[in-house]
């Protein structure tokens, strides 16, 4: 915890209620119907109440996490949280909220556990509502909590990051004695100064890089001379950054008396907050060199600054308005921290792990005799050589030299065999191709490479050809080609011999052919149409029409007995305890007997319908919509939707 980041500190929300019913309803089922089987119905209220609490659980967890434990941070964090905030109040806010999470999860458990024994529908619904009541009761009385820690997240997010363990400098004084207008000259900060007292009312940070190192410099506010029980808020936070931080202090005093403070008031408060000091580097500063100096004090004055630098504390006079003895302030503070620090790590422990490790070899003289160093006559008659020759003007130099007129040009160092071709512009494209596609430096060697292999080639006779060789191989060629044909010729006979064995196959869609037509047809082909054969075909298809206008009509006639297949043995259940068809009235023909049972039938099932409606109208009246069933109250809310230009034409406008 050396780097609290308390900008990652999720918000804590105050329409808490809302934001967790809205999304229960959001992201669980929201249709529920009275004629489900109870344990469905049971699931579907059990996973709201489940859902519910773990949506709060998972939220309350996430702000105990976020939220800096005191007892696990650095003491300096603690001791400014607890100025600022109240450790007591800060932690019974976050036990409430503990308390309130173990509760609702209790709760959630215990009304899970109640829904196995809702035997309807209206009962599971209360239990549900019972257990969303139960759970934002309880997060309703932690209001005043929630509003604290949100509080606390603010201010926390605003207060700059400050390492307790990094290189510091830490600025403090009497209020107006030019502390901000210090930070403000050695680092990239921009403190508000203003002549009047307090205007620092909190801890500012600044950076800074010496000896390639970063540092952190701290503006502290204006500290009061009186008991430590009098300080205000303002006060106790320099006080705090005082105790814990490990840094070079800089006692920042105004010996002019601008501040409205005399020099006797300025050195008493050093004396009573010098214990604060211990183990710490101390530089006072004495702010405002320009308007008044030590020398040009009073003698009593002079000898009590003489006397502190007596004990060993360090003086420096700076003007913060003219930069004297800034940076000679700055510079001496961080070097005198830097030689703190290593000195108090040499007193630790674990120097001695580090020190066993380490072994430097110093080789011991044989005699008193001076030995110079050897260095060859090659060697040194090259330096001298080296020296003596002109040097090479770099680009630098004729920069500094040529001044404005100079400009440069990288052409000039090109290895051509053409010195004028040095400055001729080379086209990136040529005729739609880029040119750099086509560069080889090596082409006219390659070029000619290839022209002796082409030489070569055509005085051996590669090239020769022999046209009646040519030909002979052709004719074989032709002959193979046209027995290959016929082959192939064949090979669709055969194939289509056998399709015509197996029968002429019939179009997918047949045309609808009218009798005229086709009687015309077969005249013409011979067969008399017209004699008795035509009776006895047109008898054919006149029994053909008939019996399947019989076997229609048998369809959609009931049947005279009631037979069941396999699937339909077993009597549905919404016919169960309706009179049968069997049992009807005495005996009638066999149409009027079926119109009366079936009548019946229809009447029986109604009444058994209107019954079973009537047995769960009183188990299910207050079942109705609730706020967890689907509903949109406003289908185009004016937020969304007014206002907005859709597409088309502006002209309007």
């Amino acid at each position: 915890f050396a780097h609290l980041s308390f900008s990652e500190i999720v918000s804590v929300p105050l329409d808490f209620i809302d934001l967790t019913l809205s999304k229960t309803q959001r992201k669980t089922p929201t249709v529920i119907h009275k004629n489900y089987q109870i344990n469905r119905i049971r699931h579907f209220y059990m996973r709201k109440i489940k859902f519910t609490q773990q949506n709060y659980h998972d939220r309350l967890t996430q702000i105990i996490t976020d939220f800096p434990k005191l007892d696990d941070i650095h003491p300096f964090y603690a001791d400014l949280m607890n100025v600022l905030y109240d450790k007591d109040h800060y932690k019974l806010a976050l036990g409430q909220i503990n308390i309130a999470k173990n509760l609702i999860d209790n709760v959630g458990k215990d009304y899970t556990r109640l829904m196995k024994y809702g035997d309807s529908l209206y009962r599971c619904k209360q239990l549900k509502r019972a257990a969303l009541g139960r759970m934002c009761t309880i997060l309703k009385r932690q209001k005043q909590s929630l509003e604290y820690l949100e509080q606390v997240r603010q201010h926390l997010s605003r207060l700059p990051s400050i390492d307790p363990n990094t290189r510091t400098l830490l600025l403090c004084g009497y209020p107006n004695v030019g502390k901000s207008s210090f930070i403000n000259k050695i680092t990239r900060a921009d403190v508000e100064v203003q002549p009047y007292a307090f205007t620092t009312k909190s801890l500012f940070v600044g950076h800074m890089d010496y000896k390639y190192l970063r540092w952190q410099v701290v503006d502290t506010p204006g500290i009061l001379d009186h008991p430590l029980e009098e300080r205000n808020t303002i006060e106790m936070q320099a006080i705090t950054a005082l105790a814990h931080l490990r840094a070079a202090v800089l006692y920042m005093m105004d010996v002019s008396e601008q501040c409205g403070h005399t020099v006797e008031e300025q050195l008493e408060l050093f004396n009573n907050i010098r214990p604060l000091f211990a183990n710490k580097p101390l530089i006072i500063v004495a702010n405002k060199c320009d308007v008044k100096k030590i020398d040009e004090l009073s003698e009593e004055h002079q000898k009590i600054f003489a006397d502190l630098t007596a004990d060993g504390v360090a003086i420096k006079e700076t003007s913060t308005l003219t930069e004297e003895g800034v940076i000679k302030v700055k510079t001496e503070a961080c070097d005198t921290l830097l030689i703190h620090r290593v000195d108090s790590k040499m007193k630790g422990k674990k120097v001695h792990d580090v020190l066993n490790r380490l072994h430097l070899a110093i080789p011991s003289k044989r005699d008193d005799r001076e030995r110079t160093p050897y260095i060859p006559e090659g060697a040194s008659t090259r330096r001298k050589m080296e020296t003596d020759a002109p040097k090479r003007k770099t680009e630098r130099d004729l920069e500094l030299e040529l001044g404005d007129d100079y400009v440069l040009d990288l052409q000039k160092y090109w290895d051509l065999m053409n010195e004028f071709e040095k400055q001729d512009r080379i086209p990136e494209i040529w005729e739609g191709h880029n040119v750099a596609d086509y560069i080889d430096p090596l082409i006219m060697k390659k070029l000619q490479e290839l022209e002796k292999e082409e030489g070569l080639k055509e005085a051996a006779g590669e090239y020769d050809s022999d046209s009646e060789s040519d030909d002979d191989e052709m004719k074989d060629i032709r002959k193979l080609a046209s027995k290959i044909r016929e082959k192939k010729k064949m090979r669709i006979l055969l194939s289509r011999e056998k399709q015509t064995k197996k029968g002429p196959k019939m179009p997918r869609t047949a045309k609808k052919v009218e009798r005229k037509t086709l009687e015309k047809e077969m005249s013409s082909l011979g067969l008399d149409m017209e004699s008795k054969d035509e009776t006895h075909y047109a008898q054919l298809a006149r029994r053909s029409r008939s019996i399947t206008r019989k076997r229609k009509r048998d369809e959609s006639q009931p049947p005279t007995s009631v037979t069941r297949s396999r699937s339909n043995s077993r009597t549905p259940r919404d016919l169960s305890g309706v009179r049968d068809e069997k049992v009807c009235f005495p005996p009638l023909t066999l149409q009027l007997k079926f119109t009366f049972c079936s009548a019946i039938r229809r009447f029986m099932l109604k009444k058994v319908k209107r019954m079973m409606k009537n047995s769960q109208q009183g188990m299910n009246r207050l079942g109705k919509k609730g706020e967890a069933d689907r509903h949109v109250f406003d289908l185009k809310p004016k937020h969304l939707f007014a206002g907005k230009s859709k597409m088309g034409k502006k002209d309007r406008r």
